[in-house]
């Protein structure tokens, strides 16, 4: 064992299972070299549509990587369709987009379809290890609400943004709000 490498900081990424849906063939043999260098070893690499959805339903997976463009164009749909598919074990599984058109409208759709993470291409290995694990400690709650299915959009439970009403009757007040309060307290008292 080297000096300075922390047993405890290993990790084991060989029983994992991922799907990988890459726009061409040259993507997808570099993401499944990047994967393989982590371990990884079971690594789907659906080319169609219909492919794609069977190996949902049929095979339990623990992380989708997926380009939004793959599928002939059909990545994005395919993930709309898996956040909404009524018993498929995998509704729920992580999924990171990775994709080259990476504008605030392509983050914004990405994130509406249910994705847990976006990556801009080209990304490197160290990018892409950091999402992962980013992705397996995220304790985020999946929530189901209007047409929106996936990973809770709060980061914090810090609750809503300050100058704005509670959405829920969980959500924890600011700071601030607590000195504002505070503040209106003296104020009335020093009017007196």
């Amino acid at each position: 064992m080297s000096a300075g490498v922390d047993p405890k900081r290993w990790i084991n990424l060989e029983r994992v299972s991922i799907m990988l849906l890459e726009q061409s063939d040259h993507g997808c043999k570099i993401s499944s070299q990047i994967l393989r260098g982590f371990g990884i070893r079971d690594i789907h690499t659906p080319r169609t549509l219909n492919e794609a959805r069977a190996l949902t339903c049929h095979s339990q997976l623990d992380l989708i990587i997926a380009d939004p463009t793959a599928l002939n164009g059909a990545g994005m749909d395919f993930l709309r369709w898996l956040r909404r598919a009524e018993g498929n074990a995998n509704r729920f599984a992580p999924l990171i987009l990775v994709s080259g058109h990476s504008t605030m409208t392509a983050v914004m759709l990405s994130r509406d379809a249910g994705a847990n993470f976006f990556v801009a291409k080209p990304f490197t290995p160290k990018v892409l290890l950091e999402r992962i694990m980013f992705v397996a400690r995220d304790k985020r709650p999946y929530v189901e609400a209007g047409q929106y299915v996936g990973p809770d959009r709060r980061w914090k439970g810090d609750g809503p943004p300050d100058g704005t009403p509670g959405r829920r009757g969980g959500d924890k007040r600011s700071e601030i709000d607590d000195v504002s309060a505070s503040s209106e307290i003296l104020n009335r008292a020093f009017a007196r």
